[in-house]
């Protein structure tokens, strides 16, 4: 495994720099693509569904703490939470380029060991997250599926329909952001059919009810359910070594029409089905949006929200298995993984490699009953950017001279933990709400990481004395010649 004195002179000018009063971004790319850049707007829908997709699955905000606090939380949440991510997110990913994204700054503050960590649990935590969507999209059209398809095992629809929108990932990352614009624009269209007949049946009132006051509000539901649909702004950081056409400027920009666009996607489905709907919490859970369009717009038009959630799911997928298989080939880049995970395709210059293990363990995931994918998924995500975020205000530190073409306009340390004291308070308490059989996987995972970096590492190390081995037996044959003489020295 390499160790940062044996990685390229790009990555070592971070460390072996230091008499210059200005160093200049590393690049950690160590192959060429062959796709092009990403255009903005692909960009700025690839981040919308990295982000949340829509406002599907959002009802369940309103059934766990009521009408005025699921308003409140995608109100505040965006701006206590959203925020702060997306700009440490613009920042290292502008200044630590490459397909690792996370692994790499986090590599470069704490070393090799949590690089591989950290790319542990984000991999993992995405593909559980992925698993589910193929699920989804199923659940949601099965009414509409032809006969032949209903027909089948369960288990067997969502590995064909998961192996079926991985095929399309292999034709490269511009594609399927273009894909994603699509997919977003018409996802979203019954929702503002929707928006505008609640218009006349709004009653404002309705905004500010608690629901029915006897209901338990269960509060680990209502902020897991928030977090998981306004999280994961770092994802993209894995597509900014090959896929972003001038990062700083990009970026910012990027991660401002893409939060603005998910504020208003979410938000305003909400505020029209609170305000026109019965407030009975126990009727708010996700798909009741289907109910929705049944009572306002009217029977056949809740087809169209089936619809929309099954395109919805499948530009989430994308643009998540995308992340996923540029992480893989950023930590193989790294030497965190074996060179085989950093195959691409000779035709588009995808990973390959990456797309197919991502698409293959999610398939295995989605086979196990996990009753709390949200919560597993969330707490996975809270433990990473714990030390992710902890990374961004180690390498302020050990690296202020650095040039960081974006930056965070807080220059002092006390500064950047009052900043980001709310979000790592909000990480520590997604983390402490996880239930035991969440605990007990991720104890599994992380035991499982850790037993693989160092059996890498060793393997790593003996290939390495076996290949001198070898040189220095070679090195000993005087027939060699010119050869000879030269393994010699």
């Amino acid at each position: 495994m390499k160790s940062p004195q044996s990685s390229p002179k790009s990555k070592t000018a971070l460390l072996d720099n230091e008499k210059e009063e200005v160093q200049e971004p590393p690049m950690f790319s160590t192959t060429k693509n062959k796709c092009q850049k990403l255009a903005f707007i692909p960009l700025v829908f690839l981040i919308y569904f990295q982000i949340s997709g829509g406002p599907y699955n959002t009802e369940s905000t309103v059934g766990s703490g009521g009408p005025f606090n699921a308003i409140l939380g995608f109100l505040l949440f965006p701006i206590i939470w959203s925020i702060p991510e997306a700009l440490v997110t613009a920042e290292l990913a502008s200044t630590f380029r490459g397909n690792g994204g996370f692994v790499i700054w986090t590599h470069q503050a704490f070393g090799p060991f949590w690089g591989f960590l950290i790319g542990f649990w984000k991999f993992f935590s995405a593909v559980i997250n992925l698993s589910s969507y193929p699920g989804l999209c199923i659940d949601y059209i099965d009414p509409m599926l032809p006969t032949l398809l209903s027909h089948l095992p369960h288990y067997l629809l969502i590995s064909l329909s998961t192996l079926l929108l991985s095929v399309f990932n292999f034709i490269g990352l511009p594609t399927v952001g273009y894909a994603a614009i699509s997919l977003g624009i018409l996802s979203y269209l019954p929702f503002i059919v929707i928006s505008v007949c609640a218009i006349p049946q709004i009653d404002p009132s309705k905004w500010v009810s608690s629901g029915q006051i006897s209901r338990k509000r269960n509060w680990p539901s209502f902020f897991n359910s928030l977090f998981w649909n306004l999280n994961c702004w770092d994802n993209v950081s894995t597509l900014v070594g090959e896929g972003v056409k001038n990062p700083p400027k990009t970026l910012p920009k990027a991660f401002l029409a893409a939060g603005l666009l998910t504020y208003l996607t979410s938000l305003i489905p909400l505020l029209a089905a609170i305000g026109a709907m019965s407030l009975d919490l126990d009727d708010w859970n996700d798909g009741f949006y289907t109910v929705v369009a049944y009572k306002i717009v009217g029977k056949r038009f809740a087809k169209w929200v089936r619809v929309g959630a099954f395109l919805s799911g499948i530009g989430v997928y994308q643009s998540q298995l995308s992340s996923c298989s540029h992480q893989l080939l950023g930590m193989a880049e790294l030497g965190l993984l074996p060179g085989l995970f950093g195959a691409r395709s000779k035709l588009s210059g995808t990973p390959w490699v990456g797309i197919l293990i991502s698409a293959v363990i999610s398939i295995l995931v989605s086979y196990m009953n996990f009753k709390h994918v949200t919560s597993l998924v969330n707490v996975l995500f809270s433990l990473s950017m714990l030390v992710e975020f902890s990374a961004f205000i180690w390498l302020r530190v050990k690296l202020p001279d650095l040039q960081r073409p974006f930056k965070l306009p807080v220059t002092r340390l006390r500064g950047l933990i009052a900043v980001l004291f709310i979000p790592f308070g909000i990480l520590v308490y997604i983390t402490c709400v996880g239930t035991k059989v969440v605990y007990l996987v991720i104890a599994l995972l992380t035991v499982f990481g850790i037993i693989s970096y160092f059996s890498m590492k060793i393997f790593q190390a003996k290939m390495w004395l076996g290949f001198n081995h070898v040189v220095a037996k070679l090195a000993d044959y005087e027939d060699l010649g010119y050869y000879g003489q030269f393994m010699k020295k």
